[in-house]
């Protein structure tokens, strides 16, 4: 009996699923409401008679999960990545620009074009096709678990459709939102309750995403699209973008259907022109459409820098502007170190809420406004994007403050202000000490590619900062098990784990160690090419910025970041107390030039190879020691050109650099013995 009735059970959980999926993905309902509701009756019934046999990835158990106390942290396999934005057709051009010169290609770029919606971003990651885990996108690299709560959003699967493709393990990103029409009808009901109304819809779709109760979240009009389905490529045969998409509709998501291929800048530039057009008249808020190398294997060459990818971009749509006064000027220290000047605005209301503070982004824009206290001003507001000081608006009749002066001092440390040149931004270069970097420093020290302290995340640094336990860096290896347990969710064994973890962490490479130091625009490649040239602190510390720039990746404004930050006596402090602390690191001799052939051979790749991607050619190159480079200059030993090459074959032959064909190629991967 039993088994029959499971076999029931299951049944009518697909027939459901199918049912629900053609109404909330496909907007193609297959029977009337009427008999949805008996089929959803007959289930609960069934589990009602049954409780051992319910599972959460049962429908009826979108809504109605207890209360949780707080969300606690899911960490993100992959970084959920930030976008940068373009404003106007020139920008945009840029954008491509750029990405042409990275992959040496003279032929169209096809895009992906998407709205981009004004949602929360979300991650849902699925094992054997059952929803297991859903998380709010947070700093980008830890956010918050919020699966009960997904888990009531009717248009998200709690599992997938059935399909020869679809992984074990399965990561999805999407964006929840509150439509137009579900954000009006809440804002009637609570005007007539006597409650606060929502602000915008974005704002009403956070609220209700964070509600303790996931019944409380069950009962708002939250809606989500879904866009991306990380490392998808090495699981499948998909190689677009856009078949990303269609491949998560097979599976059972809802996607834009807005969403379209286009090429080049101006198919891009149509597209969103015809998105702005028919802005209004869609069914959801929107702030601007997103453009993305549709190229999978394009998007891999291309990659990222620091958390956004180079591949992908957002157009913003025109930003809402209103005028006000500025009250006051102030430097702001960020997480990096940028002091960023600040304008106190008497409040206004813009762009679907009351601003009272607005960026002067750096001295360059202060400078080239002339923005002063006391000045009428013209603020913007976009979206999601920190309003900004457009304009100053003359004031006839009254005088003026004196011009703004930038700080030679950090306003948190008193350590020094230093301007790179070529950069807009100033930066107080204390890193390891000063107050306002300290949480992001600690955070970045012990992340998964730098000391790997496993079990160190954002909740747990908030904590041992905000309690004064940890000042610095160096505080992590004086931690006492005693003050660890008194925190909020740490226990015996936990405080015991995270000790384990900072001890075994004292042993690293000098790679790891520098990238952990968070020195401006040292990345990974970076550090590990400082490691390989200097081969151990002390000579990386006392290197000047011509020896720096000997280093492979290493430029003038890399060299400056290194000089300016070992020229702190605080950083030099914190530094010696973590080597008295233990921490260690193997120095190792530098390696026999034989062992890397290519050495100091500089090359370019351009067109199509036959043997393999030019991705692939590079890694091969590298291995070898040799540098590989977007751009030809009289410093590239040689261009190695597949099939329809373009320009650069051009530019090497006026410079006098060697070409060479795929063959040569072959040989230089195959040295002789």
């Amino acid at each position: 009996m039993t088994r029959a009735i499971e076999k029931k059970i299951e049944q009518l959980r697909e027939e459901i699923e199918k049912h629900s999926y053609a109404y909330h993905v496909l907007d193609d309902p297959l029977i009337p409401d009427v008999e949805y509701d008996a089929l959803f009756r007959a289930l609960q019934q069934l589990e009602f008679d049954h409780p051992g046999l319910v599972t959460a990835a049962s429908p009826t158990q979108r809504i109605g999960a207890k209360p949780s106390d707080a969300f606690p942290p899911a960490e993100h396999t992959d970084p959920m990545l930030s976008l940068g934005n373009v404003f106007d057709a020139a920008e945009l051009e840029a954008f491509e620009t750029r990405i042409r010169d990275r992959l040496g290609e003279d032929q169209e770029i096809e895009y992906t074009a998407e709205p981009k919606i004004d949602g929360l971003a979300v991650s849902l990651v699925y094992e054997n096709g059952v929803l297991v885990r859903g998380a709010t996108r947070g700093d980008g690299f830890t956010g918050e678990d919020i699966t009960e709560n997904i888990r009531t959003i009717r248009s998200v699967p709690l599992r997938l459709q059935k399909h020869r493709d679809m992984p074990e393990r399965l990561e999805v990103r999407g964006e929840v939102f509150m439509p137009k029409k579900g954000f009006e009808e809440i804002n009637v009901h609570a005007r007539k309750e006597g409650k606060k109304a929502f602000v915008n819809p974005r704002n009403a779709a956070a609220g209700a995403l964070r509600r303790l109760d996931p019944r409380e979240t069950a009962g708002y009009p939250l809606d989500a699209f879904f866009y991306n389905a990380t490392g998808i490529a090495k699981q499948t045969l998909i190689r677009t973008q856009f078949g990303v998409l269609q491949y998560l509709k097979k599976m059972g998501f809802k996607i834009c259907a807005e969403a379209q291929q286009v090429s080049g800048c101006q198919g891009c530039l149509q597209y969103y022109g015809a998105i702005l057009d028919k802005r209004a008249a869609l069914g959801y808020e929107l702030d601007g459409v997103v453009y993305k190398v549709n190229d999978l294997d394009l998007q891999e060459v291309l990659g990222m820098v620091s958390r956004a990818p180079r591949w992908a971009v957002a157009h913003k749509f025109p930003a809402q502007e209103a005028a006000t006064r500025v009250a006051d000027i102030r430097f702001q220290v960020g997480r990096t170190g940028a002091l960023t000047p600040v304008a106190k605005l008497e409040p206004v209301f813009v762009g679907g809420a009351t601003v009272s503070n607005a960026t002067l982004h750096n001295m360059d824009e202060v400078n080239r406004k002339d923005v002063r206290i006391g000045d009428r001003v013209i603020i913007r507001r976009a979206g999601d994007v920190i309003p900004e000081v457009v304009k100053t608006i003359p004031d006839s009749g009254t005088g003026r403050g004196d011009p703004i002066q930038a700080p030679k001092r950090c306003p948190e440390c008193n350590s020094e202000v230093v301007r790179i040149e070529g950069e807009a931004l100033i930066r107080c270069s204390g890193g390891l000490y000063c107050p306002a970097q300290r949480k992001g420093v600690i955070r970045h020290f012990a992340s998964r590619k730098a000391m790997d302290i496993e079990g160190l995340g954002t909740k747990l640094v908030d904590q041992l900062v905000d309690k004064g336990l940890v000042s610095s860096v160096k505080d992590l290896f004086h931690l006492d098990k005693e003050d660890l347990v008194e925190l909020e969710f740490m226990g015996e064994l936990s405080a015991t784990n995270l000790l384990d973890a900072i001890k075994k962490s004292k042993h690293t490479t000098l790679a790891r160690f520098i990238y952990a130091l968070g020195i401006r625009e040292v990345g990974e490649a970076t550090a590990a090419s400082l490691a390989d040239q200097f081969r151990d602190l002390e000579p990386l510390q006392q290197a000047d910025y011509e020896a720096l720039q000997e280093v492979p990746d290493v430029g003038p404004v890399i060299a400056e970041n290194i000089t300016a930050f070992f020229r702190q006596a605080h950083n030099r402090e914190i530094l010696s107390e973590l080597k008295n602390a233990g921490l260690v690191w193997e120095v190792k001799p530098k390696p026999d030039e034989q062992d890397n052939p290519l050495a100091g051979k500089t090359f370019v790749l351009t067109g199509r190879l036959e043997k393999f991607s030019r991705a692939e050619a590079a890694l091969q190159l590298k291995a070898l020691g040799a540098k590989v480079t977007g751009s030809v200059s009289r410093k590239t030993t040689a261009v190695i050109a597949g099939e329809d090459p373009g320009s650069k074959v051009d530019k090497a032959r006026s410079l006098g650099v060697k070409v060479l064909a795929e063959e040569d190629l072959l040989a230089l991967l195959q040295p002789d013995p």
